[in-house]
């Protein structure tokens, strides 16, 4: 009788089981928030076309990308909840086919009380979703794994703003069927989610233990870590959840987010606009696919922006003042690609090295809360902070609109989130990262 293999040691576990969840499961998840990201975001690339077609004014645009946030803010915990209690697979194929739907819906909208409806709808369709990953990834992934493997999302959402970019440039050109080029658009790019809907519950498992493809030794121990880890949490809960409330890092972070997304949200939504009027005014050509082009070439500085924040953070250790300095960035050259009498190519330049700047601050802002509370009391303030960064997309856009309408120009596309940029790097830089929240 061949001698039996030894069980691989808890060392080994360790590493390889970690390490196999991600492969099997980060790719799907990644694919689904890159979609999830361009079709809350693509209505940017489209607003020059559908203005036209429509009539709406840029008080409207702004209260349609608005109204998204306010939907997705009802059923935000909701949706984590469902998560937790019910099961993953089957919440996140719901809320793919109804986002799906929903987004493909715009296609159909005519009068504004149809775009106020559609985009509160969309909203509520895609609601619990980012929140729900969070809490599937602690289904799967034990503490000290999990930052890595939420890190990878983040780059979904530039990666998601140049492809979209390039790929709506390709469907705004197209007419036919009695449809426009932006209806195309909606259509095409919200099918995959209905698609992936579809297709999620065969290819997601809710627990560890449906996981056929890890070995029962490797069940075993990845359930036995996350129990231990759920059963030191819940004794930790009782005092930390008050103390993360009460603990001024939380408020700071939180006000400090909802003040760089006041901005943030504007660049993403309103960048095709600025871009449009830059390149009209320096006699440039101004079409939708042509603006919506250069428009993915500041998301793909983006890219490099979450990239080169990662590892610089990552190597110094240093958090904060990293965050600080890409939102000084992003500021600064916001302001100075609004200087009139520039050349086209000198704008662009200000634009790249503010998309730069514009994502650089992402990973290093997202470590603070470990950086000054608990692990339990940053798992609250996540969840607090969390939801003022989506707050802040209710606010800023509609300002935006109604500022352009009152006559103020292209430019207040710039220089709104270029002064909350900087409102937001200097309330960051209040925090005290090297004062943890004292345990009772």
């Amino acid at each position: 009788m061949p001698p039996t293999a030894p069980l691989p040691d808890a060392d080994n576990l360790a590493r390889t089981v970690p390490r196999k969840v991600a492969r099997r499961l980060l790719p799907l998840i990644f694919i689904l928030y890159l979609v999830a990201y361009l079709d809350r975001a693509n209505l940017g690339f489209a607003k020059s076309d559908m203005q036209a077609a429509l009539g709406f004014s840029d008080t409207t645009f702004g209260w349609g990308v608005g109204l998204f946030f306010i939907g997705y803010l009802l059923l935000e915990i909701p949706g984590a909840l469902f998560v937790e209690h019910w099961s993953a697979r089957k919440w996140f194929a719901r809320i793919l086919v109804t986002w799906g739907l929903c987004s493909m819906g715009m296609a159909l909208v005519r009068n504004e009380a149809q775009f106020y409806l559609a985009r509160f709808l969309l909203g509520l369709a895609e609601a619990g979703f980012f929140p729900g990953v969070i809490v599937y990834l602690t289904h799967w992934f034990p503490r000290k794994e999990r930052a890595r493997a939420l890190a990878g999302l983040v780059f979904g959402v530039p990666v998601s703003l140049a492809l979209g970019a390039y790929t709506s440039g390709l469907l705004l050109r197209y007419d036919g069927l009695g449809l426009a080029g932006w209806q195309w658009m909606f259509l095409v790019e919200g099918a995959p989610a209905v698609l992936l809907g579809l297709a999620v519950p065969f290819l997601l498992p809710d627990r560890p233990a449906d996981a056929h493809w890890l070995t029962p030794r490797e069940r075993e121990w990845l359930e036995d870590t996350l129990d231990a880890e759920r059963r030191s949490a819940d004794q930790e809960s009782g005092a930390t959840i008050w103390q993360a409330l009460r603990h001024p890092a939380v408020w700071v972070l939180a006000a400090g987010i909802f003040t760089i997304n006041m901005g943030g949200y504007v660049l993403v939504y309103w960048l095709p606009t600025a871009i449009q009027g830059l390149l009209a005014e320096a006699g440039r050509s101004a079409d939708s696919t042509t603006v919506v082009v250069w428009s993915g070439f500041v998301f793909v500085c983006g890219i490099v922006g979450i990239y080169a924040a990662s590892r610089s953070s990552d190597r110094t250790g240093e958090r904060k003042w990293h965050c600080v300095a890409g939102l000084a960035m992003a500021s600064a050259c916001l302001g100075l690609s609004a200087i009139p009498g520039q050349s086209w190519e000198m704008v662009f330049v200000w634009l790249c090295l503010a998309g730069f700047g514009a994502f650089f601050w992402i990973p290093p802002f997202w470590v603070l809360p470990t950086a000054a509370l608990t692990s339990s009391a940053a798992a609250v303030a996540v969840g607090v902070i969390n939801m003022s960064a989506n707050l802040a997309g209710a606010f800023g856009s509609p300002i935006v609109g109604e500022m352009k309408d009152a006559g103020l120009g292209v430019r207040v596309c710039l220089l709104f989130p270029a002064a909350f940029y900087a409102l937001g790097g200097a309330i960051v830089a209040t925090i005290r990262v090297r004062k943890p929240l004292p345990e009772t």
